[in-house]
Protein backbone atom coordinates (compact mmCIF):
# COMPACT_ATOMS: atom_id res chain seq x y z
CA UNK A 1 0.00 0.00 0.00
CA UNK A 2 1.40 3.39 -1.03
CA UNK A 3 1.96 5.64 1.99
CA UNK A 4 -0.01 8.88 2.02
CA UNK A 5 1.28 12.34 2.90
CA UNK A 6 2.39 12.94 6.49
CA UNK A 7 -0.39 13.64 8.95
CA UNK A 8 -1.41 17.26 8.93
CA UNK A 9 -0.09 17.85 5.39
CA UNK A 10 -2.62 17.91 2.56
CA UNK A 11 -1.65 16.64 -0.88
CA UNK A 12 -1.72 19.54 -3.35
CA UNK A 13 -4.22 19.14 -6.17
CA UNK A 14 -4.06 21.63 -9.06
CA UNK A 15 -7.23 23.50 -9.95
CA UNK A 16 -9.02 22.64 -13.21
CA UNK A 17 -7.79 25.87 -14.83
CA UNK A 18 -4.20 25.24 -13.80
CA UNK A 19 -4.48 21.71 -15.17
CA UNK A 20 -5.81 23.20 -18.41
CA UNK A 21 -2.93 25.66 -18.73
CA UNK A 22 -0.45 22.87 -18.04
CA UNK A 23 -2.11 20.66 -20.67
CA UNK A 24 -2.02 23.45 -23.27
CA UNK A 25 1.73 23.81 -22.80
CA UNK A 26 2.52 20.08 -22.71
CA UNK A 27 0.31 19.35 -25.72
CA UNK A 28 1.38 22.21 -28.00
CA UNK A 29 5.05 22.48 -27.01
CA UNK A 30 7.99 20.29 -26.11
CA UNK A 31 8.78 22.24 -22.97
CA UNK A 32 10.18 19.83 -20.33
CA UNK A 33 7.15 20.07 -18.05
CA UNK A 34 6.24 17.07 -15.89
CA UNK A 35 3.13 15.08 -16.69
CA UNK A 36 1.87 14.81 -13.14
CA UNK A 37 -1.73 13.77 -13.78
CA UNK A 38 -3.85 11.99 -16.34
CA UNK A 39 -6.10 13.91 -18.70
CA UNK A 40 -9.73 13.94 -17.58
CA UNK A 41 -13.03 14.70 -19.28
CA UNK A 42 -13.24 18.37 -20.19
CA UNK A 43 -9.49 19.08 -19.84
CA UNK A 44 -8.98 19.59 -23.58
CA UNK A 45 -11.92 21.98 -23.73
CA UNK A 46 -10.44 24.09 -20.95
CA UNK A 47 -6.92 23.75 -22.37
CA UNK A 48 -7.89 25.47 -25.63
CA UNK A 49 -8.49 28.62 -23.60
CA UNK A 50 -4.79 28.71 -22.75
CA UNK A 51 -3.40 28.10 -26.24
CA UNK A 52 -2.00 31.68 -26.27
CA UNK A 53 0.42 30.60 -23.51
CA UNK A 54 1.90 28.06 -25.92
CA UNK A 55 2.18 30.86 -28.46
CA UNK A 56 4.23 32.91 -26.02
CA UNK A 57 6.56 29.95 -25.46
CA UNK A 58 7.01 29.19 -29.16
CA UNK A 59 7.22 32.75 -30.41
CA UNK A 60 9.25 33.88 -27.43
CA UNK A 61 12.02 31.39 -28.16
CA UNK A 62 12.22 32.32 -31.84
CA UNK A 63 12.03 36.05 -31.10
CA UNK A 64 14.84 35.66 -28.58
CA UNK A 65 17.08 34.23 -31.30
CA UNK A 66 16.35 37.21 -33.54
CA UNK A 67 16.79 39.69 -30.69
CA UNK A 68 20.19 38.31 -29.70
CA UNK A 69 21.69 39.45 -32.98
CA UNK A 70 24.05 36.51 -33.30
CA UNK A 71 27.28 37.27 -35.24
CA UNK A 72 26.23 35.00 -38.09
CA UNK A 73 24.90 35.55 -41.63
CA UNK A 74 21.20 36.39 -41.70
CA UNK A 75 20.35 33.18 -43.54
CA UNK A 76 22.05 31.08 -40.87
CA UNK A 77 20.20 32.86 -38.06
CA UNK A 78 16.95 32.34 -39.95
CA UNK A 79 17.73 28.63 -40.35
CA UNK A 80 18.40 28.34 -36.60
CA UNK A 81 15.12 30.12 -35.92
CA UNK A 82 13.23 27.71 -38.20
CA UNK A 83 14.84 24.79 -36.38
CA UNK A 84 13.89 26.25 -33.00
CA UNK A 85 10.32 26.79 -34.22
CA UNK A 86 10.02 23.17 -35.32
CA UNK A 87 11.75 21.82 -32.21
CA UNK A 88 9.64 23.60 -29.59
CA UNK A 89 6.41 22.60 -31.34
CA UNK A 90 7.58 19.03 -31.86
CA UNK A 91 6.61 19.57 -35.52
CA UNK A 92 3.01 19.09 -34.38
CA UNK A 93 1.55 21.81 -36.59
CA UNK A 94 3.96 21.15 -39.46
CA UNK A 95 2.87 17.50 -39.48
CA UNK A 96 -0.74 18.66 -39.66
CA UNK A 97 0.14 20.93 -42.58
CA UNK A 98 1.74 18.10 -44.55
CA UNK A 99 -1.03 15.58 -43.84
CA UNK A 100 -3.71 18.16 -44.66
CA UNK A 101 -2.13 19.01 -48.01
CA UNK A 102 -2.16 15.37 -49.08
CA UNK A 103 -5.84 15.06 -48.17
CA UNK A 104 -7.26 18.40 -49.26
CA UNK A 105 -5.68 18.50 -52.72
CA UNK A 106 -6.48 14.89 -53.57
CA UNK A 107 -9.18 14.35 -56.20
CA UNK A 108 -11.26 12.20 -53.85
CA UNK A 109 -14.55 12.25 -51.98
CA UNK A 110 -14.72 13.91 -48.56
CA UNK A 111 -14.83 10.49 -46.89
CA UNK A 112 -11.74 9.36 -48.78
CA UNK A 113 -9.92 12.57 -47.83
CA UNK A 114 -10.62 11.83 -44.17
CA UNK A 115 -9.07 8.40 -44.69
CA UNK A 116 -5.98 10.03 -46.24
CA UNK A 117 -5.62 12.17 -43.10
CA UNK A 118 -5.16 8.94 -41.14
CA UNK A 119 -2.40 7.73 -43.47
CA UNK A 120 1.08 8.12 -41.98
CA UNK A 121 2.79 8.30 -45.36
CA UNK A 122 3.69 11.60 -47.02
CA UNK A 123 2.58 12.15 -50.60
CA UNK A 124 3.58 14.58 -53.31
CA UNK A 125 1.15 17.29 -52.19
CA UNK A 126 2.35 17.11 -48.61
CA UNK A 127 6.02 17.17 -49.63
CA UNK A 128 5.56 20.16 -51.93
CA UNK A 129 3.50 22.19 -49.47
CA UNK A 130 5.83 21.33 -46.58
CA UNK A 131 8.93 22.46 -48.48
CA UNK A 132 7.18 25.62 -49.65
CA UNK A 133 6.08 26.45 -46.09
CA UNK A 134 9.60 25.99 -44.69
CA UNK A 135 11.16 28.07 -47.46
CA UNK A 136 8.61 30.81 -46.86
CA UNK A 137 9.22 30.74 -43.11
CA UNK A 138 12.99 30.87 -43.60
CA UNK A 139 12.70 33.76 -46.06
CA UNK A 140 10.48 35.76 -43.72
CA UNK A 141 12.75 35.21 -40.73
CA UNK A 142 15.73 36.29 -42.84
CA UNK A 143 13.88 39.43 -43.93
CA UNK A 144 14.14 42.71 -41.99
CA UNK A 145 11.14 42.08 -39.74
CA UNK A 146 10.88 43.22 -36.11
CA UNK A 147 12.50 40.79 -33.68
CA UNK A 148 9.16 40.35 -31.89
CA UNK A 149 7.27 39.36 -35.07
CA UNK A 150 7.46 35.59 -34.34
CA UNK A 151 6.01 36.22 -30.87
CA UNK A 152 2.99 38.05 -32.30
CA UNK A 153 2.56 35.46 -35.07
CA UNK A 154 2.66 32.47 -32.72
CA UNK A 155 0.29 33.99 -30.15
CA UNK A 156 -2.31 35.29 -32.58
CA UNK A 157 -2.35 32.04 -34.60
CA UNK A 158 -3.10 29.94 -31.51
CA UNK A 159 -5.68 32.42 -30.24
CA UNK A 160 -7.52 32.70 -33.56
CA UNK A 161 -7.56 28.90 -33.79
CA UNK A 162 -10.46 28.95 -31.33
CA UNK A 163 -12.59 30.60 -34.01
CA UNK A 164 -12.74 27.67 -36.49
CA UNK A 165 -12.79 25.25 -33.56
CA UNK A 166 -16.14 26.70 -32.56
CA UNK A 167 -17.50 27.60 -36.00
CA UNK A 168 -17.14 24.15 -37.54
CA UNK A 169 -18.03 20.70 -36.20
CA UNK A 170 -15.42 18.02 -35.69
CA UNK A 171 -14.81 15.94 -38.80
CA UNK A 172 -14.70 12.79 -36.68
CA UNK A 173 -16.36 12.09 -33.30
CA UNK A 174 -13.83 11.80 -30.49
CA UNK A 175 -11.18 13.77 -32.38
CA UNK A 176 -9.23 16.70 -30.99
CA UNK A 177 -11.77 19.11 -32.47
CA UNK A 178 -14.61 17.38 -30.68
CA UNK A 179 -12.73 17.57 -27.36
CA UNK A 180 -11.43 21.14 -27.70
CA UNK A 181 -14.54 23.08 -28.63
CA UNK A 182 -16.10 25.85 -26.58
CA UNK A 183 -12.89 27.37 -25.25
CA UNK A 184 -13.36 30.58 -23.28
CA UNK A 185 -12.67 33.33 -25.79
CA UNK A 186 -12.58 36.07 -23.18
CA UNK A 187 -9.69 34.55 -21.23
CA UNK A 188 -7.77 33.67 -24.41
CA UNK A 189 -8.08 37.23 -25.73
CA UNK A 190 -6.95 38.70 -22.42
CA UNK A 191 -3.89 36.46 -22.48
CA UNK A 192 -3.08 37.45 -26.06
CA UNK A 193 -3.92 41.16 -25.72
CA UNK A 194 -0.40 42.33 -24.75
CA UNK A 195 0.86 41.45 -28.24
CA UNK A 196 -1.50 44.05 -29.70
CA UNK A 197 0.55 46.77 -28.01
CA UNK A 198 3.55 46.04 -30.25
CA UNK A 199 4.01 48.15 -33.40
CA UNK A 200 2.45 46.57 -36.48
CA UNK A 201 0.67 43.85 -34.50
CA UNK A 202 -2.84 44.92 -35.55
CA UNK A 203 -2.07 44.34 -39.23
CA UNK A 204 -0.47 41.00 -38.42
CA UNK A 205 -3.56 39.94 -36.46
CA UNK A 206 -5.86 40.91 -39.32
CA UNK A 207 -3.74 39.01 -41.84
CA UNK A 208 -3.73 35.95 -39.58
CA UNK A 209 -7.49 36.22 -39.11
CA UNK A 210 -8.10 36.33 -42.85
CA UNK A 211 -5.82 33.32 -43.42
CA UNK A 212 -7.46 31.41 -40.59
CA UNK A 213 -10.99 31.91 -41.93
CA UNK A 214 -10.08 31.22 -45.56
CA UNK A 215 -8.20 28.01 -44.80
CA UNK A 216 -10.92 26.79 -42.42
CA UNK A 217 -13.65 27.45 -44.99
CA UNK A 218 -11.75 25.73 -47.80
CA UNK A 219 -10.88 22.73 -45.61
CA UNK A 220 -14.43 22.30 -44.33
CA UNK A 221 -15.78 22.24 -47.88
CA UNK A 222 -13.22 19.61 -48.91
CA UNK A 223 -13.92 17.40 -45.87
CA UNK A 224 -17.69 17.49 -45.93
CA UNK A 225 -18.28 20.30 -43.47
CA UNK A 226 -16.04 19.50 -40.50
CA UNK A 227 -12.45 20.01 -39.40
CA UNK A 228 -9.87 17.70 -37.83
CA UNK A 229 -6.76 18.05 -35.70
CA UNK A 230 -4.51 17.99 -38.77
CA UNK A 231 -6.47 20.87 -40.26
CA UNK A 232 -5.93 22.84 -37.05
CA UNK A 233 -2.19 22.38 -37.59
CA UNK A 234 -2.57 23.67 -41.15
CA UNK A 235 -4.50 26.69 -39.86
CA UNK A 236 -1.85 27.52 -37.25
CA UNK A 237 1.03 27.38 -39.74
CA UNK A 238 -0.88 29.39 -42.35
CA UNK A 239 -1.90 32.05 -39.82
CA UNK A 240 1.69 32.34 -38.57
CA UNK A 241 3.02 32.82 -42.09
CA UNK A 242 0.32 35.38 -42.86
CA UNK A 243 1.20 37.37 -39.75
CA UNK A 244 4.92 37.32 -40.59
CA UNK A 245 4.12 38.38 -44.17
CA UNK A 246 2.22 41.36 -42.76
CA UNK A 247 5.29 42.41 -40.78
CA UNK A 248 7.51 41.97 -43.84
CA UNK A 249 5.08 44.00 -45.97
CA UNK A 250 5.05 46.74 -43.35
CA UNK A 251 8.84 46.97 -43.50
CA UNK A 252 8.93 46.83 -47.29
Amino acid sequence: MRPGPPRGIRRWTPSPQLRAAHLALTFLTTLPLPHVYEVKEGDFTRASTYYPLAGYAVGGLVSLLLWLGLPLPGGVVAALAVGAWLAITGMLHFDGLVDSADALFAVKTPAQRLDILRDLHVGAFGLAVGVLALLTLWSLLAAPIPWYAPLVAAVCARTLLLLPMNLYPAARPGSLGARSREGRWGVALVLAAPTLLLPGAWIAWLAALAACLLVASFSARRLGGGLSGDIYGLIVVTAELAALCAFAWGRG
